[in-house]
């Protein structure tokens, strides 16, 4: 029996505790369809690597696991935000397992995707809604077949160059052709995050910015009954919150009926729900029976308040629209996330201004999110991006970088902008994890550099020092180097920064540097372009606008009571390059200025109900972390909001 393995990887967070979202849908979509009762794909053993695993593993870890498993298949999703880590495990399994058959889809592969087809260590590569595609091609794998002229399907050629894709045939298949794969047992309902179902396929709407309208223009539904028997079966598994991943959830036809629906299902309240909605047909009946149904949290796309750009990117609407129906929304007592785009075609930085005050006039201003445009693979305004005038970034997140209407500066201003009128920014900060170390953990290593060598630490128990480049760290983890002579020191710290990055490229990880003095400006910034030339991530370049990296993080410690750091701490504030952290005894808390731009590691396991209380109301809540990790879980869940429902 064959044995293959989907990998779908998270989005990656920005702090240690911050929820990732990770849903392996579509992995778990690919492998119940290869069980349908009616006709299943035979001599294939299909499996989800959870993600509880995903989540939580390193790039290491995660290859060795899967290197040991030899699978003879290996399935990867690729999304925006995992492709290139997803292509690099690739690769690597590819070296150590050359037999196994390594599969990429998802809405990356493309045949516009230059980058991702010029990609080497996957042997096929599968466009579009894969299921039928999917098992045509496994059963084709399975008997041995040519590969040549599948419907979809890209293949490594024996000379190692990709074929081109197979007949490019149009989703159609009826969404019950298939199990569920929460009733198949691919995908486990965890009460503690979020439940993702699709009841809908395909988008009447023609974005041009968006994906959904090449992948499918006709809609494809469940119907309801039998969407209300998964999701009555998804009530008695414990989900607690439903994503409906429908591209517009209210273009269902029988709409209203489907609400009544979901209203007698959760008729107890237990569930909370969230969808997205176009505004135009959302009349005052409907956002009522939106709230009896459990929708607690909706989104709205308003993307540019210049009326002849929306007919430009064929979205069409009206923003006095959307205004209308946010408003009737929040009467409802729901949140909302309502949307702005930066720098579609047509726009000008005026625009963005404009549509940041029309949503502070409506009284929606805190629900707003304004984000740079990407120009994504499979749509049309990646077809149309040269006749645009388009620049954009060639690999994730594919970012706008210029347009006839927008300069490089006026995109980071536009952005920038927006946060000054909102009062509060827009993109994610990167959180540092600087806790103390937990033997059962592998999110911390110490190296300790004293005059007699170089002592290793991992997780709080000393190693052999040679076991330091063996080290496979968590997702997200944190190296600590004790030095008391920083310049002495400075060349091995460099070589240790380079040889983990290369070691795990794609784990986020935070460099950190307790000082004992005030460092060399030079040093710091060897320290800073060691990290630098190692920016060739889609995390890493997510905030690269701003001179930050999310992926790798340098980070300074120092005491609070050294009076020269002190200054030179004030002498940093405006550098986005490297983060520091003054040390703070929970005695001293109540004496923290919140008026001043610093940021604060609280150290101790205890701390009073008053302090904590103090930090949450008077402190920026991002520039407060702490020691204890069940202090830094509490702040990041109860203040920062990071829990995943």
């Amino acid at each position: 029996m064959a044995k293959i393995q989907f990998l779908q990887l998270p989005v990656p967070p920005p702090s240690y505790y911050a929820a990732t979202g990770n849903v392996p849908l579509a992995a778990a979509s690919l492998a119940s369809c290869l069980e349908s009762k009616e006709d299943p794909v035979l001599g294939i053993k299909p499996y989800v690597i959870p993600p509880e695993d995903t989540d939580s593993l390193g790039d290491k870890e995660l290859i060795n696991r899967i290197a040991k498993e030899g699978p003879d298949f290996l399935g990867l999703s690729l999304y925006l935000w995992n492709t290139e880590r997803s292509l690099y495990i690739a690769r690597e399994i590819k070296k150590r397992n050359p037999e196994t058959t390594i599969l990429i889809g998802g809405p990356e592969v493309n045949e516009d995707n230059p980058y991702v087809l010029g990609e080497s260590g996957y042997d096929i590569a599968v466009s579009g809604e894969a299921e039928h595609s999917f098992r045509n091609l496994m059963r084709t794998l399975l008997s041995r077949s040519s590969l040549e002229g599948l419907e979809n399907v890209a293949y490594r050629r024996e000379d190692g160059t990709l074929s081109a894709f197979g007949t490019q045939a149009a989703a159609n298949f009826p969404l019950t052709d298939f199990p569920s794969p929460y009733t198949t047992g691919h995908l486990k309902v965890d009460p503690k995050r979020s439940t993702y179902l699709e009841t809908v396929r395909g988008c009447k709407s023609q974005c041009t910015y968006c994906f959904y309208p090449k992948s499918s223009q006709n809609l494809r539904t469940l119907d309801i009954p039998e969407t209300i028997r998964l999701i009555s079966d998804l009530k008695d598994k414990g989900a607690r919150e439903l994503v409906f991943l429908d591209p517009t959830f209210n273009h269902r036809p029988g709409f209203e009926n489907f609400l009544d629906a979901i209203a007698e299902v959760n008729s107890d309240g237990k569930m909370s729900m969230f969808a997205e909605l176009r505004s135009e047909g959302v009349t005052p009946k409907i956002a009522t029976k939106l709230r009896k149904a459990g929708f607690t949290r909706v989104e709205l796309g308003l993307q540019s308040v210049n009326e002849e750009t929306l007919k430009r990117v064929k979205r069409y609407g009206s923003p006095h629209k959307v205004a209308e129906v946010a408003k009737m929304l929040a009467g409802e007592g729901m949140e909302l996330l309502l949307d702005l785009i930066i720098g579609l075609p047509g726009d000008t930085p005026e625009d963005v201004e404009r549509g940041i005050h029309f949503f502070l006039e409506h009284g929606l201003g805190e629900w707003v999110q304004a984000f740079p445009l990407s120009v994504l693979p499979g749509t049309a305004m990646r077809r149309d991006a040269e006749k645009e005038g388009l620049s954009f970034m060639p690999t994730p997140p594919y970012r706008i970088i210029q347009t006839p209407t927008f300069s490089p500066r006026d995109l980071t201003e536009s952005l920038y902008f927006a946060e000054d009128l909102l009062e509060r920014r827009l993109d994610e900060f990167p959180r540092p994890f600087l806790c103390v170390a937990d033997p059962e953990k592998n999110d911390r290593m110490d190296l300790q550099f004293t005059s007699s060598g170089i002592r290793f630490f991992n997780s709080g128990l000393e190693e052999s020092f040679g076991k330091v480049n063996d080290w496979s760290g968590s997702r997200h983890h944190s190296v600590w180097f004790h030095s008391e002579n920083l310049r002495k020191d400075l060349s091995q710290i460099q070589s240790y920064i380079a040889e983990r990055i290369g070691s795990e490229p794609y784990s986020t990880i935070d460099f950190v540097i307790p000082l004992v003095s005030v460092p060399n400006q030079i040093d710091v910034s060897k320290l800073v372009s060691t990290i630098e030339t190692k920016r060739n991530s889609y995390l890493s370049r997510t905030l690269a606008h701003r001179g930050e990296n999310l992926q790798h993080r340098l980070v300074f410690v120092f005491d609070g009571n050294h009076l020269e750091l002190r200054n030179w701490r004030e002498k940093e504030l405006d550098s986005a390059a490297f983060l520091i952290y003054e040390r703070v005894a929970t005695n001293r808390i109540k004496s923290l200025d919140p008026a001043e731009e610093s940021f604060y590691l609280v150290e101790g396991e205890k701390l009073d109900s008053k302090d904590f209380e103090f930090l949450k109301q008077n402190m920026d809540p991002e520039t407060i972390t702490f020691s204890s990790r069940k202090l830094e879980e509490r702040w990041s869940m109860e203040v920062l909001g990071y829990g995943e429902l």
